[in-house]
């Protein structure tokens, strides 16, 4: 976990029951989830096998060893779950060095929630040294902590990610909102007894009791974000 503006967790709104949002990173705020099937499309295709776009909804959302590792079973392919790991970093750092498209809505938000002081976290399965590379994008002026994949033992969809977040946030779990784009994440953030605004990109995802589907973060504001605390509270 690293923190990279001082601790806000005392920072939130008068008579507002939303203590902190924390936000997925992949496919939420930058559109990224398409890099990733893309990179693992050309390193089998390299290996000399075609992946099938089904497995698509397989991997998305979780943890690279869970993705690689079904890969490698799925293909049979001759390569070592490190070996994989390494040239999937390496070959999604070279793509998001040529271009990084964040989600409509995302910058608004961030610019949103940083102006009203409200404690953000980015919370994301990927490794550490790509989430500083996308921090370079989304501004790291706009999370008071970052959260990765690689620094936790157990990541998504374990709740250990957001639970990490609220604490180093000073936060309760049960008055932060959770933005997510897969349902390896939502079953992550729900886990954690936070309150869920899924915004699906690749798999669709349903509504639920704590859950709240939106079809674009252009949907999600402040106001929209303390209407749905202030309903679970209340």
């Amino acid at each position: 976990m690293t923190t990279t503006i001082p601790a806000l967790g005392t920072r939130t709104a008068e008579g507002s029951a939303l203590q902190a949002v924390l936000l997925d990173m992949d496919g939420t705020l930058v559109d990224t989830e398409g890099f990733w099937w893309d990179v693992e499309v050309e390193i089998f295709a390299g290996l000399g096998y075609t992946l099938d776009e089904t497995w698509r909804h397989v991997v998305v959302g979780g943890p690279m060893s869970r993705s690689a590792g079904f890969l490698i079973e799925a293909t049979g392919a001759d390569i070592t779950l490190a070996e994989l790991s390494v040239l999937l970093n390496d070959g999604f750092e070279a793509r998001i060095g040529r271009t990084l498209p964040l989600m409509p809505g995302a910058a608004r938000l961030l610019v949103e929630l940083a102006a009203h002081g409200i404690p953000t976290a980015l919370v994301s399965a990927s490794h550490r040294r790509i989430i500083d590379r996308v921090l370079a994008s989304l501004g790291p002026q706009h999370f008071a902590l970052t959260v990765a994949g690689d620094e936790v033992e157990r990541t998504k969809p374990h709740p250990d990610p957001y639970l990490l977040a609220a604490a180093g946030l000073g936060a309760d779990p049960a008055r932060c909102a959770v933005i997510e784009d897969t349902a390896t994440g939502v079953a992550a953030a729900e886990a954690a007894g936070c309150h869920v605004v899924a915004v699906p990109s690749v798999a669709p995802i349903t509504p639920a009791a704590r859950r709240t589907v939106v079809t674009s973060l252009e949907e999600v504001d402040l106001p929209f974000l303390r209407g749905l605390m202030a309903a679970t509270v209340n």
